[in-house]
């Protein structure tokens, strides 16, 4: 896969809701890397299990989704960006409004690294 198909693929899984298939697109050994002021979870995630196991924390402790939107990949030889926005409830922290820039290298095939940029104003 070129990187240009990860990241179709990667917009077209995350639009349609299919986050667990979106996470097998990263390679095992994998890197997320959160903002250093984001209160939940750490700060580097090592390891597709652990980056999975961060994801669905996060996810059960929705309390209601009231929208958000997938942007268009923007390519630029083994790295991609795609802008996201997020309207959430959660269980604890009540309901937060967040725009990201989702940055992306690819080698492989695979999403080896991530790195997430957001306002964190909201939080």
């Amino acid at each position: 896969m070129t990187t240009q198909d990860v990241a179709n693929k990667l917009v077209r899984l995350c639009r349609e809701g299919k986050y667990d298939a979106a996470y097998d697109m990263y390679a095992d050994d994998a890197v997320s890397i959160e903002m250093h002021n984001w209160s939940m979870g750490e700060q580097v995630t090592n390891g597709k299990a652990k980056i999975l196991e961060g994801f669905k924390q996060w996810s059960d402790n929705i309390e209601e989704m009231h929208g958000g939107s997938v942007g268009e990949p923007t390519v630029a030889a083994n790295h991609f960006v795609v802008p996201m926005s997020s309207d959430v409830t959660f269980k604890q922290g009540g309901r937060v409004k967040m725009d990201e820039l989702c940055v992306y290298e690819v080698a492989n095939g695979k999403i080896q690294r991530a790195q997430f940029f957001y306002d964190t104003e909201n939080m």
